[in-house]
């Protein structure tokens, strides 16, 4: 047999997927995946239910329905105040990860160098493997992972084409800073880079702190691609509807690409989103007070047993140290046995530290919990980590 392409040879079961199967054989509460298991609004579901009865079947055009663009739209200019005029600025895409894989593919050829900011989400770093683009990686500094933009500006060299930034971050939850961001502004055009944004936790932020759109910003708008999800904004995480905003030099590309990779977003799902619009702001208000009390409950949690935690700004996760139990408790000696001892011995599922960094040893006393779960559910979780210390 012949053998298989070399992308292959490196591909494995993420640590994500991977403790999703060893805490569901023990029936325990799944704090590893962000699977964001609550109920989608039901306006949404009656409207994609409408759509399937209606036989509303057939390809869409490749960028998404005009209905749904035209409503990306609105929300793009109201909410992130980016200065987009058309749909033909939007397109829709399978999941913000599937977007992702277009603007890749759209924007970089095998040999050019992107800056990718660690903690990193890891699937957008994987799909960066496959398409042999080289990552170079600036790590922020904890607790409060700031950047340090003097080892960012010399993480740029003649080949870098691109600079990827998520905000909020997963895993660390840091909302980057209108400060922050006009300097990353001011480099990336310096250099006449690419800048890729995530923004998929866009509304949830606490403690005062405001999500920025990098494009928003003097200057950023011609050399920015814009991604999001509805998936975690709505609790849909498996109907892998995202979308992406920008140039429409680019959008248009992006747009080819995805007919390629996709053929289309699920057409009644995207018109079941148009459903979204009935949710007025009160929607988004109810999101942030559900996700800050169960962040106040997680975060003191972990502080109860131990843990060091500095509290996430914005998205749903929780990075947090253990280092101040390893060497004093047993089964927290690393970031793989910490997550293994959760699970047998609380019932807890978690994500190993080292799965967001290029050096795994960066990640050895961290673990990342997701309190996107039912109240009753995080209680179960919050009991189980009390008995282990």
């Amino acid at each position: 047999m012949k053998k298989l392409s070399d992308i292959t040879k490196h591909l494995k079961q993420s640590d994500i997927r991977a403790v999703t199967a060893q805490i569901n054989d023990v029936n325990g509460v799944n704090l590893g995946q962000g699977i964001c298991d609550l109920p989608t609004p039901e306006p949404i579901r009656q409207a994609a239910n409408h759509a399937i009865n209606q036989s509303r079947s057939i390809y869409s055009y490749y960028g998404g329905i005009e209905e749904l663009r035209s409503f990306i739209l609105d929300k793009a200019v109201q909410f992130n105040r980016l200065p987009a005029e058309t749909t033909d600025q939007v397109m829709v895409g399978n999941g913000s990860t599937g977007s992702f894989v277009t603007a890749v593919f759209t924007l970089l050829n095998p040999g050019d160098e992107v800056i990718l900011f660690e903690p990193f989400y890891g699937y957008h770093s994987n799909i960066l493997k496959i398409r042999d683009v080289v990552q170079r990686t600036v790590t922020l500094e904890p607790p409060a992972w700031s950047i340090n933009f003097n080892a960012l500006e010399s993480a740029i060299t003649p080949k870098t084409k691109a600079v990827i930034l998520n905000t909020p971050t997963n895993p660390t939850g840091k909302v980057w800073s209108k400060e922050e961001l006009l300097r990353l502004v001011e480099l990336v055009r310096h250099h006449d880079l690419f800048l890729l944004t995530d923004e998929v936790y866009e509304y949830m932020t606490y403690d005062g702190h405001q999500h920025i759109s990098p494009a928003s910003l003097p200057g950023a708008w011609d050399r920015t691609v814009t991604l999001s999800s509805f998936s975690k904004t709505y609790n849909m995480t498996g109907w892998r509807m995202g979308y992406a905003i920008g140039p429409e030099e680019i959008i248009e590309k992006m747009g080819l690409m995805n007919d390629l990779f996709y053929i289309c977003a699920p057409t009644p799902l995207q018109y079941g989103l148009l459903g979204a619009k009935q949710l007025g702001e009160g929607y988004f208000t109810e999101m942030r007070r559900d996700y800050s009390e169960k962040r106040e409950l997680f975060c003191s949690t972990l502080e109860e047993i131990g843990f060091d935690v500095h509290w996430p700004q914005g998205a749903y996760y929780t990075f947090a140290s253990f280092k101040p139990l390893a060497g004093h408790v047993n089964g927290f000696e690393d970031d793989q046995q910490a997550c293994r001892t959760l699970i047998e011995r609380a019932g807890v599922g978690s994500v190993p530290g080292s799965s967001f960094f290029t050096n795994p040893e960066d990640g050895r006393y961290y673990l990342r919990f997701c309190y996107a779960k039912t109240m009753k559910e995080l209680k179960t979780a919050c009991r189980g980590l009390r008995k282990l210390v």
